[in-house]
């Protein structure tokens, strides 16, 4: 079991606690205020005190709470001034009366104005950063133009002599940009079907006529 230490500070603030509410005390009994009245004020005084400290520790910038803190400390300390000697409490004077009179008003205003005063502003919360677009893919290239010219047909063999082997049919012109885009699609054929492209699937990809296709092919082979 722990033992209780006894404080130095802790009985000098227990002397001081209970000549403050004895002072209170006959004050109020010699304004009128008799029975349990006159024990209830030192009460109301002292739990003011305590609200508006109490206040003022959880607040930084609380100018009500140092007001009733001021107002009840004041009433205390002309509590254990005016019972020093310096008033005859057989004859107090009507002012005073009126004040401790007045004085169970004025601490509920002060109670209740420090337990419902308003507490600080919350932190504002940030706005969350926006989230950047992914990125769009470039538009792809524009083929350019293709160009197919056809071999010149030949005149007719004359009867009794051997016809001469046929041209081919078309002569093709592969534009380089053609075939570098090919080239790539074939790359990509081949890594992911294993496979070389052929030639209808390469005339499908591109869009061209079958015979550029298949001279297309034929460079890619």
């Amino acid at each position: 079991m722990s033992r209780i230490r006894i404080d130095a500070v802790l009985i000098q603030a227990v002397i001081a606690g209970a000549l403050s509410f004895a002072h209170l005390h006959d004050l109020a009994e010699a304004a009128g205020q008799d029975g349990w009245k006159a024990w209830a004020y030192p009460i109301s005084v002292d739990l003011l005190l305590v609200a508006a400290w109490r206040r003022m520790r959880t607040t930084a910038d609380n100018r009500a709470a140092w007001a009733w803190f001021i107002i009840a400390l004041a009433a205390s300390l002309g509590a254990n001034v005016a019972t020093a000697g310096l008033l005859d409490l057989g004859n107090v004077p009507a002012w005073l009366r009126i004040l401790v009179a007045g004085w169970p008003a004025l601490a509920f205003l002060g109670g209740t104005l420090l337990v419902h005063a308003p507490s600080a502003a919350p932190e504002a919360v940030p706005e969350p950063l926006p989230v950047p677009a992914p990125p769009v893919a470039p538009a792809p290239e524009p083929l350019p133009d293709m160009t197919v010219e056809r071999a010149p047909e030949l005149p007719p063999a004359p009867a009794g002599e051997a016809a001469p082997e046929p041209a081919p049919a078309l002569a093709v012109t592969i534009p380089p940009a053609l075939l570098d885009h090919a080239r790539k699609l074939s790359e990509t054929h081949q890594a992911t079907t294993g496979a070389r492209i052929d030639s209808a699937t390469l005339r499908a990809r591109l869009g061209v006529p079958a015979p550029l296709a298949d001279a297309i092919t034929a460079q890619l082979a």
